[in-house]
């Protein structure tokens, strides 16, 4: 059934597609645990999960979680460059998973693909962006009357569920699984900081030692990224809006300056802010002759396009994944069209990354199925009782070893006096 619902590139390749989701398996242990403790009580019988996430091996990892754990599960694709046409071949194929995506698909089959998804009528969504849930709550009533509720995985994709909060028109609980403590540690700040640091250099095979990298943002994913950055030997400096954020980037011995300053410095620009237009029009006039970038947040708004191509005289791909803007008197690089850098020009997350992101999102799922009937609409966070677990759960395969608090030491912490 799910083959013959999918829409995939090519069905041929479902074998390869396979031999990846196991080498990414093999480095995800936490999630491998949930998925046999799924397999065997199987929690998500007679349940319909709608995901629009990244088509990735990892991503590969959760979907046999759930169905393992007896869910109908329908994907489709957060960013149509990250798609990996095998991964999504063995998911349809052998996997038992309906699968809309393509690599490379456009704007009109993208909305096609988050729409099929959409008529599944899920009663958990798992979202990389809001795309999914946001469809359902524009669609008809109908489509969204089994929705249970849903997990949110971006920063971004929390924006758009808090603007449908805050206009009282989410129906149903969202947790926000990007907020979890294990996640900004592995996922923004170690996942995001490496990987795309490893899609800049993939795309442009840039020395980085001496160069001055402005990332614009100290989040959990700026740190990450200002920190690699650094350890690669570039001069680092930072541009926040946030002064708490800009004074601890400033005591973490960045330098740190506005946005027009650090736009004559650098060579090397990278946004990581969830927000729009960061790097504009004033910007690119004070930029030096060669600069490159890059946008590693989510949608491809941060850097200003338009205003880019309206300066350009000339536009011409010089590196597959390299546009070069002539405006004349300088020329200026922007990665991957200015989509997500780490998954477009790199190869996203580490597994080992993602296994931390995606059992949090398994055991989300669990949780829904389980109390998700008695949650107000709104964003919700991850219980810490889930954070805890998976946190556990990856100690364990670490093999470390942690002590517990005496019954002493417990008592003491729960006394106020």
């Amino acid at each position: 059934m799910a083959v013959a619902a999918s829409d995939i590139a090519d069905p041929a390749l479902a074998e390869a597609g396979q031999a990846r989701i196991e080498w990414a398996d093999a480095q995800m242990p936490v999630l491998r645990s949930i998925r046999e403790r799924f397999a065997a009580d199987r929690p998500l019988d007679g349940i319909t999960v709608a995901a629009c996430l990244h088509v990735t091996a990892e991503t590969a990892n959760l979907v046999r979680a759930l169905v393992a754990g007896g869910a109908e599960v329908a994907l489709c694709a957060a960013n149509p460059l990250s798609t990996q046409d095998e991964t999504a071949a063995a998911l349809a194929l052998l996997n038992g998973a309906e699968v809309h995506a393509r690599h490379g698909e456009d704007a009109e089959a993208y909305a096609a693909h988050v729409a099929a998804c959409a008529r599944r009528r899920p009663h958990v969504t798992l979202d990389d962006g809001a795309d999914l849930v946001t469809l359902l709550h524009h669609g008809r009533a109908r489509v969204r009357e089994r929705l249970v509720g849903g997990a949110e995985e971006t920063t971004t994709g929390l924006l758009r569920v808090r603007a449908l909060e805050a206009e009282g028109r989410l129906t149903c609980p969202v947790i926000a699984v990007n907020e979890a403590h294990a996640e900004r540690i592995f996922n923004d700040h170690y996942g995001t900081g490496q990987s795309a640091l490893d899609g800049i250099l993939r795309a442009t095979n840039l020395l980085l030692a001496g160069q001055t990298f402005v990332v614009f943002g100290y989040g959990w994913t700026g740190r990450g990224l200002a920190q690699r950055a650094r350890g690669a030997g570039a001069q680092v400096v930072v541009c926040e809006v946030d002064p708490v954020r800009a004074l601890e980037a400033r005591m973490e011995g960045f330098e740190v300056m506005s946005a027009l300053a650090a736009a004559e410095r650098g060579d090397v620009f990278v946004t990581v802010t969830g927000s729009r237009a960061v790097l504009r029009r004033e910007h690119f006039e004070r930029m030096k002759d060669g600069a490159v970038l890059a946008n590693a947040g989510h949608f491809d708004v941060e850097i200003d396009l338009d205003a880019l191509r309206d300066l350009a005289v000339e536009v011409r791909d010089v590196l597959p994944l390299v546009e070069q803007y002539d405006l004349g008197d300088r020329k200026l690089n922007l990665l991957a069209s200015g989509r997500v850098v780490n998954l477009a020009a790199g190869r996203g997350h580490p597994a080992a990354v993602m296994d931390m992101s995606f059992a949090l999102q398994a055991l989300v799922v669990e949780d829904l199925v389980a109390r998700g009937a008695s949650l107000p609409p709104g964003v919700h966070p991850v219980p810490a009782a889930i954070d805890r677990e998976v946190a556990r759960l990856k100690l364990a395969a670490l093999g470390v070893e942690i002590d517990d608090l005496t019954p002493d030491q417990a008592a003491y912490r729960d006394s106020w006096g």
